[in-house]
């Protein structure tokens, strides 16, 4: 059995985002809008392994420039060293953890690169990531509450291709979004542009999606 079919998901996203990094080298683009994969490496590490400045990333004011130092002197380590930090998994700290707090980010970020530039990929086949949208679909259930909280009184619903379906945000009007739960994780991660997603509902539903910011 290979290490990969015997990995939780969280690992496994882990692993293909730091082979692929590594192949891509420092300077490749990817979607996170200003960032090349040097930029990427460096946030990923100190997201995991500087967890003083890493509340920066969504805070202001003095968590904010902690978090600008530590970005500095991350910087300065060689890109393998970043990459092999990447791939080693988190610290000790927050391994219990791993499941929950890195699975999507691992897997958005994995498609970021995966999917940006000259040499992007399509997205995977659905029978390669059954396990993966499984577990994806189990943390939309409450991450995705947070992702839509800009949605206004605009309802919010998520359907499977298999027809299950799940409401992040009951209102009036309501779109539904279509997609497998690793689509569906990225249009609510922001990727709307590269999301295989089909939203459906009435036209006044439509226009208010248009206008909703996503994510984190």
């Amino acid at each position: 059995m290979s290490r990969s079919a015997t990995s939780p998901p969280s690992r496994t996203e882990r692993r293909a985002l730091a082979r692929l990094l590594a192949e891509r080298g420092p300077d490749a683009p990817t979607l996170c809008e200003g960032w090349l994969t040097r930029d990427l490496a460096v946030h990923l590490v100190v997201r995991e392994r500087r967890p003083l400045a890493a509340p920066g990333i969504l805070l202001g004011g003095p968590a904010r420039r902690l978090l600008e130092r530590a970005t500095t002197e991350v910087r300065q380590l060689p890109y393998d060293d970043l990459v092999a930090l990447v791939e080693s998994g988190p610290p000790a700290w927050l391994a219990p953890l791993d499941p929950q707090v890195n699975l999507a980010e691992f897997f958005v970020h994995h498609e970021d690169v995966r999917r940006a530039g000259p040499e992007a990929l399509p997205p995977r086949p659905a029978e390669e990531t059954r396990a993966l949208d499984e577990a994806l679909w189990g943390l939309l259930g409450v991450a995705g509450r947070l992702l839509v909280r800009r949605a206004g009184g605009l309802g919010i619903a998520l359907r499977r291709p298999d027809g299950q379906q799940r409401v992040l945000r009951p209102g009036t009007p309501t779109v539904v979004l279509q997609g497998r739960p690793s689509e569906l994780t990225l249009y609510l991660y922001g990727r709307q542009a590269i999301a295989q997603v089909e939203p459906t509902g009435e036209p006044e539903a439509l226009a208010r999606l248009a206008q909703v910011s996503f994510g984190l």
